[in-house]
Parts: C-alpha cells; sequence; structure tokens
C-alpha cells in the first residue's frame, strides 16, 4: 500500500500551525523538536518541531515541520491541500475553522458537479480545496 502525505513546512511556527489542524481536523497530534534527535542543529532550533503528524480519526494524515535557521524558507504557492468527504458537517466544521483568521478564496457553495466547494487560504498562507462531495459518490 502506498500513501501520499501533504508535508508542510513553516518559518517558525510549525508548532502552532500544527495545534490549529488539530483543533480544527480533531485526531493525535505527534510533535518531534530539533533537540530530540542526536545530530547537529543549531541552537536557535532546539525547541523548534523537526517532524509532526497529525492523523485523524477518519484517516487523513498531514505532516509538518519548521524549516531550520540555516535553511531558506519560502511561503507555499502553487500547491492546495485537498479533502474529500461524503460527511457534510464534517466538510463545514472543517471549512469553518480553517476560514477563521483565513481568507476565502472561493466560497464554500454549491459545486457545478455536485455537492460542494470551496477554496480557502488559511492563517498560515496554506491553500486549501474543501469538497463535500454529493450523494452517492
Amino acid at each position: 500500500m502506498a500513501v501520499l502525505n501533504p508535508y508542510l513546512s513553516f518559518r517558525d511556527n510549525a508548532r502552532e500551525a500544527m495545534t490549529f489542524y488539530q483543533s480544527v481536523l480533531g485526531g493525535k497530534l505527534d510533535l518531534v523538536e530539533f533537540s530530540s534527535f542526536p545530530m547537529p542543529h543549531d541552537a536557535a532550533d532546539a525547541n523548534k518541531i523537526m517532524h509532526s503528524w497529525l492523523e485523524t480519526d477518519d484517516g487523513m494524515v498531514l505532516a509538518g515541520s519548521d524549516t531550520p535557521a540555516g535553511m531558506e524558507y519560502q511561503e507555499p504557492r502553487g500547491i492546495s491541500v485537498s479533502m474529500s468527504t461524503d460527511d457534510g458537517a464534517r466538510a463545514q466544521a472543517i471549512w469553518d475553522g480553517l476560514a477563521d483568521g483565513g481568507t476565502v478564496d472561493i466560497p464554500f457553495d454549491g459545486a457545478p458537479w455536485g455537492g460542494r466547494f470551496g477554496m480557502i487560504t488559511d492563517r498560515y498562507g496554506v491553500s486549501w480545496m474543501i469538497t463535500e462531495n454529493a450523494a452517492g459518490e
């Protein structure tokens, strides 16, 4: 079995961002700091997140980390995290959570292909596409 998981990069706020995503998506969040690994790292990075892993009860996985001080960081662009579900209440709850402090790019509304669809850029600059599949799809 192969699995494709979004892995998000942050400058210095991975802990805050991943905790926010856990509040929106639910599930179990594991956070591992640079200081937990027996490898050289900049002292300024010690308490930053080297790896985080959020796994929701319905099987979604989102991972992320802080970009070390010595590496260039670029804001996300040209990519979106896409989430689809048949559960309308779950889709709406995720939309509402991501909208808190975010920017609506396309309102979450009826889609020409059925169901509902919307695009949002969350408070961390991550673009999301949320789809509530039409009944029976």
